[in-house]
């Protein structure tokens, strides 16, 4: 992708990855390949009611956002913040992009686009760039 910005919302089965600049959008869609389904805590059970996080998907979410300048993460809910950790511990150069997490439900790709643009704009101007 030769796009300045993305977004990226996700969840424990897919990631859409919005790419985005004066010369439009491009949208990726990438599915966990896990057969795991995403698990919740039940009252009174043994474990933590989790499945393990996918690392080849979230390498491949990752690598989808290489080269990009600033990235806003997204999602419903723990897959944002669990993406972020592997980015941190695995992917040194797109970790320095990442301008923000946002807790969102199922946008579309549309209020994705116009949400991470009102929001890189607001972290362009705290930093002194606009």
């Amino acid at each position: 992708m030769t796009h300045q910005h993305a977004v990226v919302w996700i969840d424990h089965r897919e990631a859409r990855v919005l790419a985005f600049g004066a010369a439009g959008v491009d949208k990726q869609i990438l599915r966990s390949k896990s057969d795991t389904p995403h698990l919740h805590h039940k009252a009174n059970s043994i474990g933590a009611g989790k499945a393990p996080v996918d690392t080849e998907f979230f390498d491949r979410v990752a690598r989808a956002i290489e080269g990009i300048g600033s990235i806003l993460i997204t999602g419903p809910s723990t897959a944002k913040g669990e993406l972020v950790e592997h980015i941190h511990a695995g992917h040194p150069a797109v970790f320095k992009a990442i301008e923000g997490v946002e807790t969102v439900d199922h946008p579309t790709d549309n209020e994705l686009v116009k949400m991470a643009r009102s929001h890189l704009k607001a972290a362009d101007r705290i930093a002194g760039n606009a």
